[in-house]
């Protein structure tokens, strides 16, 4: 019998956090009710069909599979595995790279076949290549085993050996930045931007994000890259699966109003806004809030019983905004891969563009002077799945860096037309991707696009200033500077998800669920759970 067993828990949001907790918590024997307003569980990991278009298929959010590890954990949990639950393929080369002014490279996994490839860029870089990735992994098992796995609620992870004994570099990799660590090892371009793009992953910049960071280079350059047949969908189909089959309660179109607490601080419930506008309070002994960390202490907390008042979040870096294209092509793309990325030389232009304050005006409507980021990714599921867009096409999804600013508008997904500024990066991208990739005919050859911009997901998700991805991993919004997994000033209410610890990502967002559990069973150990106990 598990502390929490019986226990009645709330849990807001059914994003893949939310989704991940209820799960967790389930299967310890607790009652769990989702309560989440869109039409479906998912989140941000949505999935998009256009009845007018029929064969299509996109992923509306994640699609990068990495760190397989901290998966097939979490599915162990609960007794089962990523093999029995998805249809992984491994993807080799990885990615491609579109580096400007160069020929496209197509990006192995292996350290010796990295090793190689810098090798061939940049003489003398193969061995630079060898360490860097060695000591990449090194930390991403030191960071899985005592930084990842924890509340930080006891001096714990900081007093291991394996901590210790790399003290100094640890100070080192803290103190300096990603953009600065790399620069010191290789010179070529290309291999720079190879070894410092994962800080967009972190919703951050090279010269902004940790050089600690670096240990993200392991996950994909080293594990590689894995696609989920049916993609992040199915996914979250696999979880909420699981979760359902433990008893879990899914209320959706319905919207959390308030976290109902005691005059003491104690949480009580929830109050829900049903479609119809029917108001509810489902009582609670345990509340984890799941979605944004701004829009649970500021709407749905009094203000004395908020942890943080609205000058925090003003001072946080909230990360970057997306402006996301979803199109379908007419023929085949064989210059694309699964996953591409298209890089400007001089990218450091691209992040001033994206980091705050926006400066461009959308009062004066000149189009030209949007600001978005012209090094961007493409996906192209339909190299890999072939029932995600009509046979002789492709679908492809467009991830465009911008600034977290709703300001910028919204797009055409669930408007009638995109605001200005992003229907103008809606052309204007297709216009990079056909010369960069040498296809002079992509915008003639599109046969369907829809788009979403910063206030989409402030609309949609509540997501603070309009950003995709979370707040931005700067070292003072890393580890246990982010926002914590329980409540200061309301016993039993908990947070996870991408605005929390760990931070962002699926994969961060099951350990943080994983954290949530073993805060309520006073578990203040590092490390992933033991699954042989459960």
């Amino acid at each position: 019998m598990t502390k929490i067993a019986g226990a009645q828990v709330v849990v807001i949001g059914a994003g893949a956090s939310g989704l991940a907790t209820a799960t967790l918590l389930a299967d310890r024997g607790a009652q769990v009710s989702v309560v989440d307003r869109g039409e479906r569980p998912g989140g941000r990991a949505g999935v998009l069909t256009l009845p007018e278009h029929p064969g299509f298929r996109w992923d509306t959010g994640p699609s990068w599979y990495l760190m397989p590890d901290a998966f097939e954990h979490f599915y162990a949990l609960l007794g089962t595995s990523a093999e029995k639950e998805l249809e992984l393929e491994r993807l080799d080369p990885g990615y491609r790279f579109f580096p400007e002014g160069c020929a496209p490279l197509d990006i192995p996994h292996g350290k010796e076949e990295v090793a190689a490839l810098a090798e061939s860029l940049e003489p003398g870089a193969g061995a630079v290549m060898r360490s860097y990735l060695a000591q990449a992994g090194e930390f991403y098992d030191i960071a899985c085993r005592r930084f990842l796995y924890t509340t930080f609620e006891s001096p714990a992870p900081f007093l291991h050996l394996s901590v210790a004994r790399r003290a100094l570099l640890l100070l080192r990799l803290l103190s300096t930045s990603l953009e600065g660590w790399v620069h010191r090892q290789v010179h070529d371009t290309r291999l720079r931007q190879l070894l410092t793009y994962p800080a967009v992953f972190l919703s951050g910049e090279p010269r902004t994000v940790p050089a600690l960071y670096h240990l993200m280079s392991h996950t994909d350059l080293v594990q590689g890259v894995r696609y989920p047949q049916g993609g992040f969908a199915a996914v979250m189909a696999s979880v909420r699966r699981l979760a359902e089959e433990r008893g879990v309660r899914f209320l959706q179109r319905t919207e959390a109003t308030r976290i109902l607490t005691t005059p003491h601080g104690q949480v009580r419930g929830v109050r829900i806004r049903r479609e119809d506008g029917a108001v509810e309070d489902i009582p609670a002994d345990h509340v984890v809030s799941t979605v944004d960390r701004r829009h649970s202490e500021l709407d749905l907390l009094p203000p004395a019983q908020r942890t943080w008042g609205p000058r925090h979040f003003e001072k946080q870096n909230p990360g970057i905004g997306t402006v996301l294209v979803m199109a379908g092509v007419r023929g085949e793309l064989p210059q694309l891969r699964h996953h591409n990325l298209f890089f400007r030389r001089e990218w450091e232009k691209d992040f001033a563009q994206v980091r705050r304050p926006m400066r461009w005006d959308p009062r004066t409507d000149l189009a030209s002077e949007v600001p978005w980021s012209r090094s961007i990714y493409v996906s192209v599921t339909s190299k890999t799945e072939r029932d995600v867009a009509p046979a002789g096409h492709e679908n492809l999804f467009i991830l465009v860096p911008v600034p977290a600013d709703p300001r910028l508008g919204h797009g055409d997904l669930h408007h009638p037309e995109a605001s200005p500024a992003v229907a103008h990066i809606q052309r204007e991208v297709l216009a990079l991707i056909a010369k960069w990739a040498g296809i002079p005919d992509l915008a003639e050859r599109v046969v369907v696009s829809r788009s979403l911009g910063p206030l989409d997901f402030l609309e949609q998700h509540h997501a603070q200033s309009g950003g995709a991805i979370g707040p931005a991993h700067t070292l003072r919004q890393s580890a246990f500077f982010r926002g914590a997994v329980r409540s200061a000033k309301v016993a039993n209410l908990w947070y996870a998800g991408a605005t929390t610890r760990p931070g962002v990502g699926i994969p961060m967002c099951l350990i943080s669920a994983e954290n949530v559990l073993k805060g309520m069973e006073g578990d203040r150990s590092c490390g992933p759970l033991d699954v042989s106990l459960r």
